[in-house]
C-alpha cells in the first residue's frame, strides 16, 4: 500500500456535502445546550477533588495560578478547536478534522486514541460518581454492602463498584433515548453544580481569612507548573460538544461560541472557588477526597456540606454523559467511513441515535468502572487528549497554508503562534506522563493499527471510490485520489 493511499483525504467540501445529504440525526441543540455539554465535561471532578487535592501537594493557595497556566494551555488548542468546529461541522471531532487535513492514517490514530480518552474519563468519572454517591448515602444513614463498594483490593470485603457500573449503564441509556433528552438532563445537571460552585463561592467569602493565603506558594513556582500539569484534567472536555455536531441547529456559528464560551465559563469557577477555598482553611488540610464539604465542615457549615455533597453526585453524572457522548459520536464517525464495520453507523429508527457503540461502550466503561481501582484507569486519560490537542493545533496551521479560501465562521487568532504555543504545552504535558501509562498506550495503539491494516485500509469509503473503474481502468492504489 503506497504512503498516497495512507495520507488520502476527505476534502473540507466532500465532508460539507455529505452533511447536507445526511440528515441522519436530529438538529435540535441551540447554543446554550451545546455549552451545557461542555460544561458537563469540564466542571465536575476537578472543581470539586482536584482542587483541595493540589493545594495540599502541589501549589498551596496558588492552585489558582495552576489552573491559570492549565487554562491558557487549553485556550489555544480550544481556540483551534472552535475555528474547526465552524468549518467542518460533522460528528466525530478531532478524527474528522484530522481526515480533512492530515489524512486517512492520522485520522485513524487519533480516532483510535479518542475512543480509550473519552471511554477512561467515562470509567474515571463513573468511580469518583460512586464515591460521592456513597458519602452521600452514609450521611443519610445508608450503608451499601462492603461487596458493592468498589473494585477488588480497595477495601475490606470490596468485589466490585455497583454504583459505578450501574451510573455508567444508566448514562449509556439516557443517550440512546431522544438527544435532546439526554441534553435536557445534562442541563438540568449542570444548572445544579454550577449554582453549587456559586453556593460556596458566597457562602465561603465572608469566612476567607488572607492569612491563609501565606505563603501564597509554599512548594515554589515549580510546584504550581506541577500542579498544572496535574489539573489539566479539569480543563478539558469542550472538545465533547463538537461531536454532537450534525445535532445542532446552527452548528457553524453555535459551536465555535460554544467551545469557548463553555471553556472561560468553567475557568471563572475554578479560579474563583480555588481561592476562597485555600482562604477558608489552611492549604495543608485540603488532601481529602471531597475537600470543599471538609472545609465547609472544618468551619461548621454542615448543611453547606450535605448540599454540596449532593450537587457533586449530579454535576459529576454530567461529566459520564459528556464524555460518553464524545465516544459514541467517533465511534459512529469512524465506522460511517468505513473504518470500522458499517454495522456501528446505523441509527436507530426511532429515535435517531447511534444506539449500537452508545450501549457498547456504556457496558464496556461499566465494566472497567466496576472492576478496576480508579488509579489504574486514570493513568492513560490525558494521553488521548493531548494527542488530540497537537493534531488540531497542526492542522491549523497546514490548513491556513492549503486551503486560505475555505470559509471559516470563526479564525483562530495569531496563527501560528497560538497553535504553537498549543503543541508546545501539550508535549510537555505529555513528557510528564509516567511511563507504565506510556507503555499502556503503546499497546492499545499497536492493536488498533493492526485493525486499521486488517480492515479499515480496505473497507475505507474513500479506498471504494478510488477504486471505482472509470474508462476501463481502476483507480486505486493511491494513483489518483481524485475521481474525473
Amino acid at each position: 500500500m503506497s504512503l498516497q493511499a495512507l495520507l488520502r483525504t476527505k476534502s473540507i467540501e466532500q465532508l460539507q456535502s455529505e452533511l447536507r445529504r445526511a440528515g441522519q440525526f436530529r438538529r435540535v441543540l441551540g447554543l446554550w445546550q451545546l455549552t451545557a455539554i461542555g460544561l458537563g465535561g469540564l466542571v465536575g471532578a476537578g472543581i470539586f477533588v482536584l482542587t483541595g487535592v493540589v493545594a495540599a501537594t502541589q501549589a498551596g493557595p496558588a492552585v489558582s495560578l495552576s489552573f491559570g497556566i492549565a487554562g491558557i494551555a487549553s485556550a489555544a488548542a480550544a481556540l483551534c478547536y472552535a475555528e474547526f468546529a465552524g468549518m467542518i461541522p460533522v460528528a466525530g471531532s478531532a478524527y474528522t478534522y484530522g481526515y480533512a487535513v492530515l489524512g486517512e492514517l492520522v485520522a485513524w490514530v487519533i480516532g483510535w486514541d479518542l475512543l480509550l480518552e473519552y471511554a477512561l474519563v467515562v470509567a474515571v468519572v463513573s468511580i469518583g460518581w460512586s464515591g460521592y454517591l456513597q458519602a452521600l448515602l452514609s450521611q443519610l444513614g445508608l450503608m451499601l454492602p462492603s461487596w458493592a463498594m468498589g473494585a477488588s483490593g480497595t477495601g475490606p470485603g470490596h468485589v466490585l463498584d455497583l454504583p459505578a457500573m450501574l451510573g455508567s449503564l444508566a448514562v449509556a441509556l439516557l443517550l440512546t433515548l431522544r438527544i435532546e433528552w439526554g441534553a435536557r438532563f445534562n442541563a438540568a445537571m449542570v444548572i445544579i453544580k454550577i449554582a453549587a460552585v456559586v453556593l460556596v463561592i458566597a457562602a465561603g467569602l465572608p469566612h476567607v481569612h488572607i492569612a491563609n493565603w501565606h505563603p501564597f506558594m509554599p512548594y515554589g513556582f515549580g510546584g504550581v507548573v506541577e500542579g498544572a500539569a496535574i489539573v489539566f484534567f479539569a480543563v478539558f472536555g469542550y472538545d465533547t460538544l463538537t461531536t454532537a455536531a450534525e445535532e445542532a441547529r446552527d452548528p457553524q456559528r453555535q459551536l465555535p461560541r460554544a467551545v469557548l464560551l463553555s471553556l472561560g465559563i468553567s475557568l471563572a469557577l475554578y479560579i474563583t472557588m480555588s481561592l476562597v477555598l485555600t482562604g477558608m482553611v489552611r492549604y495543608d488540610t485540603l488532601n481529602d477526597a471531597a475537600p470543599v464539604a471538609a472545609a465547609f465542615t472544618a468551619i461548621g457549615l454542615p448543611w453547606v456540606t450535605l448540599i454540596v455533597s449532593a450537587a457533586a453526585v449530579a454535576g459529576i453524572a454530567s461529566v459520564m454523559l459528556a464524555f460518553l457522548l464524545g465516544c459514541a459520536r467517533t465511534w459512529f464517525a469512524m465506522s460511517r467511513d468505513g473504518l470500522l464495520p458499517a454495522w456501528f453507523a446505523q441509527v436507530h429508527p426511532r429515535f435517531h441515535t447511534p444506539h449500537r457503540p452508545t450501549l457498547i461502550a456504556g457496558g464496556l466503561t461499566a465494566l472497567v468502572a466496576g472492576f478496576f481501582p480508579i488509579k489504574e484507569v486514570a493513568e492513560l486519560v490525558n494521553i488521548g487528549t493531548l494527542s488530540a490537542f497537537v493534531i488540531i493545533c497542526l492542522a491549523v496551521i497546514v490548513l491556513r497554508r492549503t486551503r486560505p479560501d475555505v470559509r471559516r465562521s470563526f479564525r483562530t487568532p495569531l496563527v501560528p503562534w497560538i497553535p504553537l504555543a498549543g503543541i508546545g504545552f501539550s508535549l510537555w504535558l505529555l513528557s510528564k506522563l509516567p511511563a507504565v501509562a506510556w507503555e499502556r498506550f503503546i499497546v492499545w495503539m499497536a492493536l488498533g493499527l493492526l485493525l486499521y491494516f486488517a480492515y479499515g485500509r480496505r473497507h475505507s469509503v474513500l479506498a471504494k471510490r478510488e477504486s471505482v473503474p472509470i474508462e476501463g481502468k481502476s483507480v486505486g492504489d493511491g494513483e489518483n485520489s481524485r475521481l474525473r
